[in-house]
């Protein structure tokens, strides 16, 4: 291995040295404490230790780093305390994320490291959105984010690449190819040589070094570093290293061939620039021995003082509260009391308008959004109002867009997400119910982000157009669901939605978009979240619905002459257990209406909740009406039968009659 000292001084070579034993010496003293059961689990990153180190030292201190399993030396060389890196490994509560979330899955705001989540390739994303806030704040800063070369066979990789190239996002993408996933070998991940053939179909510059050698992997990242903050655009650098032991270590290496095992023990980076340190005189083995021996005393002292803390006490209010940012709602009256008439469509433009007027830092991304106004043409003139920098047509990415909410998030953003029909936030799921919905609890970064979802069926749009996702959400600790049923209500939470910081799922019917119309305020207002509407008072029975569901309910009980409480929920998550109990108490009699698939909807959760809070005031079973349990057809025949409309009667019939 040849080391190419340059300019460097010997109090930089000396520091890379140091920096490069903290993670070796901290790792042998943690796989000794994984046999002893003190830890659970442990990723080793023996044998590449120089890419992690090299690359945290090569950034300025305020640059983000978003690291991955063997990336130990970023935490040690940007200093977070032993004491609270050891407490998060035993689950302690000092840890980073207060004994909810283990080993490097954590964020450290102070120190500008975003952790990882299991899931592979999903923080490339985030990495996008620090890199996005950098270039909208015109801070000539970068961003490093790391991948393994297995996980660069996910979607999440492509999606992030391509969007940091069109963007021109200042990035540096870190290829760690240790030459596995897991145990399985490149061959069967890919069919290329070098990582360096990628870069030009992303229209970025790709380069590859010896993430073995300290000097050139603490060099090149630092000059690409450099040109980056001067000419934004993102860079790919595939670091060549190889793992020394298993991918955790109950997996062990027994599908490594011993020859290759022995090739790169060769290689080790510390011992090789140790080597070199001690030929080029600047170090010797006395001054080796102190350095080793004050590390030795760091860690031990550090770990006794996190193996001595308890475990956290459980207190499940705390724990419930943890999941959200915190938010008061407010009901904001409207400052201009004139009214005018508006549809669903005008109303969400509207409040989106409004929205981005109040919150300068907010962005708009989606796709056709710009220009074109969106399929819907909820944002037509936005862009000349607000300009291409808050109002970004994006490639069609929908995980990439969705992560990268979050990064904007950590540099203080808000962001208005519109899918182009709710069908398909599916391509981002995991962006949404495992970055979003659950960083505030692992470690306290909220996710300021709205995802707006034009939504369900009756305009003969066929399977994959016209699906209510809502439930998909529903079941999700973090996030808030909202799902307006008239144009009042639609601006109104719309615009609670943005104010608040935690991550919101706005369902737009697109039936109603331009169906319905009355008046509403013309000024700034908001509609309380968790607070149902009780949109007519009756006496027989009570039907407990929300979006299309409460048009047909007010028709019904018009056609049948119906006295009936018709309570429109509003907001789904969180939704009003108070108004669902009192217009219990009040008919004894209760039908759940929604447009979803019957089995799993929304109304199995409240008709559970119903049935054990308010038996007693029931005077027949609780019913439930919902589409039929197939995907939405499209032939107008077909698709009248899957919806709950014409069910309902008979529904309520026989409530009646019990």
């Amino acid at each position: 291995m040849k080391f190419n000292r340059k300019e460097y001084t010997e109090k930089t070579l000396v520091k890379l040295y140091e920096s490069l034993l903290r993670p070796r010496m901290i790792e042998e003293k943690m796989l000794i404490l994984l046999r002893q059961g003190k830890i659970s689990k442990w990723f080793s990153g023996i044998g590449q230790e120089a890419i992690s180190v090299g690359a945290a030292l090569a950034l300025q201190e305020k640059e983000y780093i978003l690291p991955m399993h063997r990336n130990l030396g970023v935490f040690t060389s940007r200093l977070v305390p032993y004491e609270r890196l050891f407490a998060q490994l035993q689950g302690k509560p000092i840890g980073y994320t207060q004994g909810r979330d283990r080993s490097f899955h954590f964020g450290a705001k102070e120190h500008h490291i975003v952790g990882m989540i299991s899931h592979l390739g999903a923080q490339l994303a985030v990495a996008d959105g620090i890199a996005l806030a950098h270039r909208l704040k015109k801070e000539n800063k970068v961003v490093l984010v790391f991948c393994g070369d297995g996980g660069s066979s996910e979607g999440d990789f492509h999606e992030a690449l391509n969007v940091a190239s069109v963007w021109n996002l200042p990035i540096i993408f870190v290829i760690e190819n240790n030459g596995y996933g897991l145990s399985t070998p490149n061959e069967e991940q890919f069919n290329f040589n070098s990582f360096t053939e990628k870069g030009p179909g992303y229209g970025m510059d790709a380069i590859q070094i010896d993430g073995n050698n300290i000097l050139e992997v603490y060099d090149t990242i630092g000059q690409a570093a450099a040109n980056i903050r001067n000419h934004p655009r993102p860079i790919l650098i595939e670091a060549l290293t190889f793992r020394m032991r298993g991918h955790e270590e109950a997996s062990g290496t027994a599908y490594v061939p011993k020859a290759l095992v022995e090739k790169w023990a060769k290689k080790d980076p510390i011992g090789n620039y140790e080597g070199f340190l001690l030929g080029e005189q600047v170090l010797n083995t006395k001054q080796i021995a102190k350095i080793k021996k004050k590390i030795h005393k760091e860690i031990d002292k550090a770990w006794k003082l996190a193996d001595r803390l308890s475990f956290p006490e459980a207190d499940s209010n705390y724990e419930l509260k943890s999941m959200y940012a915190p938010f008061v709602s407010e009901e904001k009256v409207p400052q201009n009391e004139s009214l005018v008439s508006k549809r669903l469509v005008d109303a969400i433009s509207d409040g989106l308008f409004l929205g981005l007027k109040k919150y300068k830092h907010a962005v708009l991304m989606g796709q056709d959004i710009a220009d074109y106004g969106g399929v819907f043409k909820v944002t037509k003139g936005f862009l000349e109002e607000f300009g291409k920098e808050r109002i970004r047509n994006t490639p069609i990415c929908e995980s990439a867009i969705l992560g990268m909410g979050l990064g904007l998030s950590v540099k203080g953003y808000k962001t208005i997400i519109e899918m182009q029909f709710a069908d398909f936030v599916s391509c981002g799921f995991n962006q949404i119910v495992n970055n979003l919905a659950k960083s505030n609890y692992r470690w306290g970064q909220h996710a300021d982000v709205v995802i707006r979802m034009p939504t369900g069926a009756g305009v003969g749009a066929g399977p994959f157009h016209s699906q209510s996702t809502e439930a998909w959400f529903f079941h999700t600790p973090g996030l808030k669901v909202f799902y307006p049923s008239n144009p009042y209500d639609a601006k109104g939470l719309l615009l609670e939605a943005i104010e608040d910081p935690n991550p919101v799922l706005f369902f737009e019917h697109k039936y109603l978009y331009r169906s319905i119309e009355s008046s509403i305020p013309e000024g700034y207002y908001t509609v309380a979240q968790g607070k149902a509407s009780l949109v007519q008072k009756g006496e027989e029975l009570s039907i407990i619905t929300y979006g299309l569901g409460v048009h047909w309910a007010v028709e019904l009980c018009s056609t049948m002459e119906l006295s009936a409480d018709i309570l429109d929920l509003r907001t789904l998550l969180p939704w009003d257990k108070e108004a669902v109990e009192n217009t219990i108490k009040k008919t004894g009699r209760v039908i759940i209406l929604h447009e979803d698939c019957i089995t799993g909807g929304v109304g199995a959760e409240i008709a559970a909740w119903a049935g054990e809070h308010c038996f007693q005031y029931l005077d027949a079973p609780i019913l439930r009406e919902g589409s039929l349990d197939t995907a939405v057809p499209f032939a107008p025949t077909l698709e009248e039968n899957f919806l709950p409309k014409q069910r309902l009667v008979e529904k309520i019939k026989y409530l009646l009659d019990f």
